[in-house]
This record gives C-alpha cells, sequence and structure tokens, in this order.
C-alpha cells in the first residue's frame, strides 16, 4: 500500500491576519497549530514567521525559536524553513532563518515570477493594519525575484548546513531549472518537488497541468524525483486528490486556502491535515509517518534536534 506525505504550511506570507482569526500570527500560535497539525498527520510542516504586532511576514530567526523548539520537544515533525519570506524581503533576509536554524528541509522557490494576489484585497472589508491593503495590492507592480545567482548561494549557504531542498516549481520551466542544477552536480537526488497551481503567474489550476508536470518530471529526473502537489484557494482539495491518484503527495495549510469546504472557514490548520488523511484513506493510501518521509526523502537522521540555533 502507497505511503503518501502530508505537508503543512501552517501560515505565510500570502493571506494577511485580516483574512482569517483562524490564521495563526504569534510564534505562540504558530506553534500550536503547527504542533496540532504534525499530531492530525503531516509529516512535514512548513513554516514562515510575523511580526505579532503588526502581523507583517518576518524574517527574523528569533521569531521561529518557539514553533521551532516546540516542533523538535514535542513531534517528529520534519521543519521545513521557507526561504520565500516576502518579496519584499532581500535573499539574505530570507536566508536568514533557515541559516540560523538549520532545518532538515528548506523552501526554494525555483524562478523569478510575476506573484500576484491583488483579488484577495475583494475578500477584505476591514484591514487590522496600515501595511496589509498597500501589501496585497502591490503585488500586482513587483516581481519574485529568485534569478539563477540566488538559487545557486541558495544552495551553497544551506547545502552546506546539512539542509535538503523542497524545489517549489509554479510553472514548467522552474523544472528545466532544477534539471539545470541538477546537470552541474550542484543538487543530488531524489529531488523532492512541490507543484503550485492556481497562483496568478504561475501555472494555472487546471488537472491537465499537473499530467503534464509529472510527465516532464518523469522526461527530466526518471526514478530520482518525488513530487508533491497543491493548488491554492478553492482547489486545493481537489488538487491533492488529483495529486494522490497520480501517485504523489500533497500539501495542505491555511497559507494555501483558508477554508476547509466551499464557504465554510478552517477552523485551524490541522483541520485541513485531519481532511486531507480522511480522503487519502479513503483512497487506499497510507499516511506516511515523519519516518518514512525521511527515509524517502534521504534526509539526515539521528541529529534531527542536535541543532539548537546557529549564528546568523
Amino acid at each position: 500500500m502507497s505511503h503518501t506525505i502530508i505537508s503543512c504550511a501552517v501560515t505565510g506570507s500570502i493571506h494577511t491576519p485580516s483574512m482569517s482569526p483562524s490564521l495563526p500570527v504569534t510564534p505562540e500560535q504558530i506553534a500550536e497549530q503547527a504542533v496540532a497539525a504534525a499530531e492530525a498527520g503531516a509529516a512535514i510542516i512548513h513554516l514562515h514567521a510575523r511580526d505579532p504586532q503588526t502581523g507583517r511576514p518576518s524574517p527574523d530567526p528569533a521569531l521561529f525559536r518557539v514553533p521551532v523548539e516546540a516542533l523538535r520537544e514535542r513531534t517528529d515533525a520534519i521543519i521545513n524553513i521557507s526561504t520565500g519570506g516576502s518579496a519584499e524581503m532581500s535573499v539574505e533576509q530570507r536566508l536568514a532563518p533557515a541559516r540560523h536554524w538549520a532545518p532538515e528541509l528548506a523552501s526554494l522557490n525555483m524562478g523569478s515570477m510575476n506573484f500576484v494576489f491583488t483579488a484577495a484585497a475583494r475578500r477584505v472589508e476591514h484591514w487590522q493594519h496600515d501595511w496589509e491593503e498597500p501589501y496585497v495590492l502591490g503585488s500586482a507592480d513587483r516581481i519574485f525575484a529568485n534569478t539563477f545567482a540566488q538559487i545557486e548561494y541558495t544552495l551553497a549557504e544551506l547545502g552546506a548546513l546539512g539542509t535538503r531542498f523542497e524545489f517549489e516549481c509554479y510553472d514548467v520551466g522552474h523544472l528545466y531549472t532544477l534539471a539545470h542544477f541538477a546537470d552541474r552536480g550542484l543538487v543530488q537526488p531524489p529531488f523532492w518537488i512541490q507543484t503550485i497551481f492556481g497562483i496568478l503567474g504561475g501555472i494555472g489550476a487546471h488537472q491537465e497541468n499537473l499530467t503534464h508536470m509529472v510527465r516532464i518530471a518523469d522526461r527530466l529526473f526518471g526514478a530520482d524525483y518525488v513530487m508533491s502537489s497543491f493548488a491554492a484557494g478553492r482547489h486545493q482539495m481537489d488538487f491533492m486528490t488529483a495529486a494522490a491518484l497520480n501517485g504523489g503527495h500533497v500539501r495542505v495549510g491555511l497559507e494555501d486556502n483558508l477554508m476547509i469546504a466551499r464557504g465554510e472557514p478552517a477552523a485551524d490548520n490541522a483541520q485541513q491535515v485531519a481532511k486531507a488523511a480522511r480522503i487519502l484513506r479513503e483512497l487506499g493510501r497510507e499516511i506516511a509517518t515523519p519516518a518514512q518521509a525521511r527515509e524517502r526523502l534521504a534526509l539526515r537522521s539521528g541529529d534531527r534536534g542536535a541543532v539548537a540555533g546557529r549564528s546568523s
């Protein structure tokens, strides 16, 4: 029976606090939701941080301490720290949390792109903070920069710590970018590829696009990759199911979708993980444990909690 890895993106830089009271903001809230998501079946927990006073995305490594330590002390989950942060952050800022905490995994976006989420503003009647509305509307005039030089720098800086990567691919060209770095010997298999659908500026949330991404990944990487998939917003659970039916792995979480069903806000991240696990089991899949995910992704073992934090 196939074992499916569930990732959970607990909080992120796309959605703003105004959009849902369920979205965790403080380190303590993020920690509690991260632990609950792991207990519900998520083998991998994907972390961003926010300024607890303003809710603004933050690259401050200190804000990751509470969730990182909670996950290490209370769960066996794989910690995946974002290097995406925000398109407004410099590369050095975006790398700071993963450089400090040396997680088993770090996300790495595989190309510069338009990353537009202005439509989210239509759903907000009252903004909690002054920065939120211009931040959301400003996405129409920002490039999320992930140049080849920046990607190579990230691989070198975090790879030296023993961190491996979740390669985030928002379009077909990003798979070819990953193949370029693989051909140069700068990344080693198995490649953990996260294909992402439905972000304006990336590949659309049509399921034939998932089939196409799988086909191209097969051509480029053969048996040397492990693919997970998710779609933003209302397509989340449909794509999760389609990914599993294609033999892949899945990601859910409030970073990607604030709802548990059409018209029904999710209470927390664990509720989405529990729903994903239930659907997967009904499809005949077993839910991968963190240990099984570590083995499949060739992550380091035995020293998961040994690095309490490194100098920035």
